[in-house]
C-alpha cells in the first residue's frame, strides 16, 4: 500500500534524519522535521501504521524508529520522481578534464571511479564496455627479439589490449611497420570481435595472389586478433572510505565487500545483471542478488558516447546520502560522455 501524503512526509523526514544522525528518530523530532503542524501523538500513530506496512522498524521498545529497506526504497523513488536532483555534471567534468592527462577511455574511467568515491564518500566504480562493443582503431607491432612480437591493439575511445605472439620468423621493425600500416588502413572501424573474421576472409580472397608484404600482414593480423580477452574492465576506488566513518558496518560485512571487489568478475556479473539499458539504477539492501551485499546500497548510471559505453556508480551502506550519491553518479555519467566525445 502506498503511504498517504501525511505518511509520505513523515517517512521522508524520518529517512533524512536517520541518514544524517544514524540514531533512531523520535516522534517529537519528526513533529518539527516533517513540518505538518500536528501533535506528537498524531505522528506516533502515523509511525505505527508505517511500521505495520514495513516502511520503518523500532530497534528497541523505548527507542525511535529507523527505516527498513522498503523505507529507503520509498525515499529513493521520491528523489527520482521529484526531478529536483541538483546536477553535479559540471563539477565532475571539470575534475576529469583537470586530472586526466589524456582523454583515453581507460584513463578517464580510472579517474572517474576516484572522483565519485571522493564526492560520495563511498566505494566508487567505473565499468568499461566489453570487447564485443569495442571498435578497432589501430595496431602496433614491437619486436622483442627472436620471433616474438608485442602486439598493441587500440580500440576507439582509448581501450588498449596487449599480447605477445610468436611469428615463427624474425621480422624487422620496418616489415612490422608495413604490416601495421596495412592492417590499420584496411580494417580500422571494425568491431574487435569481427576483425579476425574479416582478416581470415581477406586471406581466403587473396590466396592466389603472391604479395609477401600483404601475406605477412594478414598472418600477423590473424594471430594478433585471436583469443582477445572478452571481458569488461572494472575500476574500483575508495573501499577505505567506508572504514573511516561510523556506518554500522561490521568487519565481517566489510570483508565480504572487499572480497567481492578483489574478485572483480563476480562484481562485474552482478552489475551486468542489475543494469538494463540507460539511466539510473538504484539497488537497496535486500534487493541485492548477492546476500553478502545486502548491508549495502548501489547507485549506478550507464553512459554511451557512440564508441565507448559502460557504467559508473557507487556502493555504500544502506544509510548513504542518496540524494548526493544520485547527483554525483548521474553527473559523472554525463561528464564521462562529454569528455570522451569532446576531448578538447
Amino acid at each position: 500500500m502506498e503511504p498517504s501524503e501525511r505518511s509520505r512526509r513523515v517517512l521522508a523526514a524520518l529517512v533524512r534524519e536517520y541518514i544524517s544522525s544514524g540514531e533512531p528518530v523520535a516522534s517529537s523530532l519528526l513533529v518539527r522535521a516533517a513540518g505538518l503542524g500536528v501533535s506528537s501523538a498524531t505522528v506516533r500513530n502515523v509511525l505505527a501504521r508505517l511500521e505495520d506496512e514495513g516502511f520503518v522498524q523500532q530497534p528497541h521498545t523505548s527507542a525511535g524508529r529507523v527505516p527498513t529497506d522498503r523505507g529507503y526504497r520509498f525515499y529513493v523513488d521520491l528523489i527520482l520522481e521529484s526531478k529536483q536532483r541538483h546536477r553535479a555534471a559540471s563539477v565532475v567534468e571539470a575534475r576529469l578534464r583537470r586530472e586526466t592527462i589524456a582523454p583515453l577511455a581507460d584513463v578517464v574511467l580510472s579517474q572517474a571511479s576516484h572522483v565519485v568515491s571522493q564526492a560520495s564518500r563511498s566505494v566508487g566504480f567505473a565499468l568499461s564496455s566489453s570487447q564485443d562493443a569495442a571498435v578497432f582503431d589501430r595496431v602496433e607491432f614491437v619486436p622483442l627479439g627472436a620471433a616474438r612480437v608485442l602486439v598493441v591493439i587500440v580500440a576507439k575511445g582509448g581501450h588498449v589490449v596487449q599480447k605477445v605472439i610468436d611469428t615463427g620468423e624474425i621480422m624487422s621493425a620496418d616489415a612490422l611497420r608495413h604490416a601495421s600500416n596495412y592492417l590499420n588502413i584496411e580494417f580500422s572501424g571494425l568491431p574487435l570481435s569481427r576483425a579476425r573474421e574479416a582478416i581470415l576472409l581477406r586471406m581466403e580472397e587473396e590466396r592466389l595472389l603472391y604479395d609477401e608484404l600483404m601475406d605477412r600482414a594478414l598472418k600477423l593480423g590473424s594471430s594478433s586478433f585471436a583469443d582477445l580477452p572478452d571481458e569488461h574492465v572494472l575500476y574500483v576506488d575508495g573501499a577505505a572510505a567506508l572504514l573511516g566513518e561510523d556506518h554500522g558496518l561490521t568487519l565481517e560485512t566489510m570483508h565480504a565487500l572487499i572480497e567481492m571487489i578483489e574478485e572483480k568478475q563476480r562484481l562485474v556479473g552482478l552489475l551486468n545483471a542489475y543494469i538494463d539499458g540507460t539511466g539510473l539504477t538504484v539497488v537497496i539492501g535486500a534487493e541485492h542478488l548477492e546476500p553478502s551485499l545486502r548491508p549495502f546500497s548501489l547507485v549506478a548510471c550507464s553512459f554511451k558516447d557512440g564508441a565507448s559505453s559502460g557504467t559508473v556508480g557507487v556502493i555504500g551502506p544502506t544509510r548513504m546520502r542518496y540524494s548526493r550519491a544520485i547527483a554525483v553518479v548521474d553527473g559523472a555519467a554525463q561528464a564521462i560522455t562529454r569528455v570522451l566525445r569532446d576531448p578538447d
